[in-house]
């Protein structure tokens, strides 16, 4: 076996033997991105494995049918580490079902199978930017493009720190290899993406999506970080001028990626961070940008960062290497990788700022309710962190096409390890000390039958930022209890109060009266404990 890295020979005696994985031809570690680049479009690879070298330079592939997360063939192993910290689905709506050790035993020899005899990349990164408390995590997969997302995704050592790096948590991607033992397993199908946190170990099968990876060591850091009074947060992240940092959470698709990706500000991160005695971290060394109906003009900071070295999934590319961005044929979850680097105005040299003066709770309202911004009290943050109410937007996960209203805990539910109130308790104990203030924004839509516009969308988020909402006159919306805005700079004022937008107020009332139904209805699963059942008073209410 040779080990092999394309600037210095940092890999040393690596050995995989210690996961089971053996007669490896080559480990090809950490390599750069020009060696990527070469492996990923190189003449003879097939199928998913193959790359496409766009105009922009940039290469994309195809995930095949799995074009976002597989929730349902998510499993932890139940045992002695997990079984009594861990969220489990028979405690709460969540997608942490359990599975026993003799599956993963059989899991572990099936994708060990898969990627013994071949020759292997093996990416080293940190998740977290807080060396005290990040994961030092190994990705081994055969797949030269599956090397890149995480180059691009995760925290890059430099070739010291290489020399002595340990993982804390290894990740072996066997997406070739299938469950053929599934139903006697217990599992939803053939495919999987499995996690040990005794042996801190995930396993991937049958699914070619990116995201699994990504967003498998989020719940691990979700697992880890709360327990030791440290916030983990579904969230973006951006800094000011004169250091101020805003935090912006909400589900995929809500605008996270778009809205912190601001140029009179400097980025942190685009979605995972924590939140310590320092101020607020990535977990991140990348970005994962939805690009369905990108444009230059719109989004010019995510458009630019679309060149070599960042990695399209599941794009129309045509036969001259043009992106056609508004072809949802395969997918509404179109996205790009690329490095944070490629981001021009980022915090520097390391992902991470200050305490969060402004916490932004992002909402995409399917409903047409909610008023485009309201700055909510220190009762309305507890209860709307909780109830963590969005759409899934189409395409996000596998099945859903169609904008459907949820609540996710957190604005993040799927990604959660731990109970909710534990990620409740430790983000408003974060944000008092720091005298933060928190805003409901609804980027979703209104009576018009329309999405709020991306343009009025930032002057909201301008006039928090710099402070002018706070000084804006406001009036009271009913049912939801809200105070918004009756004016903003750039901000069309007929859209701030949601019963404007409807040809008939009584509208509104109606649907507002349905959606606080849905909201009363979730949060009752909080009313068994005095903090919960106090914060009900800060919900909407129904006479």
């Amino acid at each position: 076996m040779t080990v092999m890295n394309v600037e210095k020979k940092v890999a040393k005696n690596m050995n995989l033997s210690q996961y089971g994985i053996s007669n490896v031809t080559e480990i090809v570690r950490n390599p750069s991105y020009e060696t990527l680049f070469e492996e990923e479009t190189k003449p003879g690879l097939e199928g998913y494995e193959k790359g496409i070298v766009t105009e922009l330079g940039a290469v994309s592939v195809d995930t095949g049918i799995f074009t976002g997360r597989s929730p349902k063939d998510k499993f932890i192993v139940k045992d002695d580490t997990t079984k009594d910290t861990l969220w489990w689905a028979d405690q709460g709506k969540n997608d942490n079902k359990s599975i026993g050790q003799e599956a993963w035993n059989d899991l572990k020899e099936l994708v060990t199978n898969q990627l013994s005899g071949k020759r292997l990349f093996v990416i080293d990164g940190y998740c977290g930017a807080n060396p005290d408390t990040r994961l030092c995590i190994r990705v081994i997969t055969e797949v030269a493009w599956q090397a890149h997302f995480v180059k691009n995704m995760f925290i890059r050592p430099s070739d010291e720190e290489l020399e002595s790096f340990e993982p804390d948590f290894v990740v072996m991607n066997g997406a070739k290899c299938t469950n053929q033992k599934w139903e006697a397993h217990g599992m939803n199908s053939e495919n999987f993406t499995v996690f040990n946190l005794t042996e801190k170990m995930q396993l991937i099968g049958g699914t070619w999506y990116g995201g699994e990876m990504k967003k498998g060591m989020f719940a691990m850091m979700n697992y880890f970080l709360p327990l030791q009074g440290i916030a983990s947060m579904h969230c973006s992240a951006n800094m000011g001028k004169d250091g101020d940092v805003a935090v912006f959470f909400g589900l995929s698709g809500t605008g996270k990626t778009t809205l912190s990706t601001d140029p009179k500000r400097a980025l942190i991160g685009d979605d995972e961070h924590g939140w310590d005695d320092n101020g607020v971290f990535n977990f991140e060394g990348g970005c994962y940008a939805k690009t369905i109906n990108l444009s230059k003009e719109a989004e010019p900071d995510i458009y630019n960062a679309i060149r070599r070295d960042a990695l399209l999934e599941n794009v129309t590319v045509r036969s001259d290497g043009a992106i056609d961005f508004d072809d949802n044929s395969k997918t509404e979850n179109t996205r790009v990788s690329y490095p944070i680097y490629h981001i021009e105005n980022i915090v520097k040299p390391v992902s991470k700022g200050g305490h969060a003066n402004k916490v932004i709770f992002l909402s995409a309202d399917a409903f047409g309710v909610l008023p485009p911004v309201s700055k909510l009290t220190p009762e309305q943050t507890k209860y709307h962190f909780l109830s963590g109410f969005t759409a899934k937007l189409a395409g996000t996960e596998r099945g859903i096409t169609e904008p459907t209203p949820t609540f996710s805990a957190c604005f993040g539910n799927a990604f959660l390890t731990l109970h909710p109130t534990k990620y409740a308790e430790v983000l408003v104990k974060r944000m008092e000390a720091a005298g933060a203030e928190a805003y409901l924004v609804n980027t979703g839509w209104n009576g018009s039958g329309k999405r709020i516009s991306i343009q009025d969308t930032r002057g909201i988020i301008d006039a928090i930022l710099d402070g002018s909402i706070d000084t804006a006159e406001t009036k009271h919306i009913p049912i939801f209890n809200l105070e918004v805005p009756m004016a903003l700079p750039g901000v069309d004022p007929e859209i701030l109060d949601p019963r404007d937008t409807y040809t008939d107020p009584l509208q509104w009332e109606s649907k507002a009266k349905d959606l606080a139904e849905r909201f009363i209805t979730n949060f009752d699963k909080y009313t068994d404990t005095a903090e919960g059942a106090a914060l009900v008073a800060a919900g909407p209410q129904l006479d």
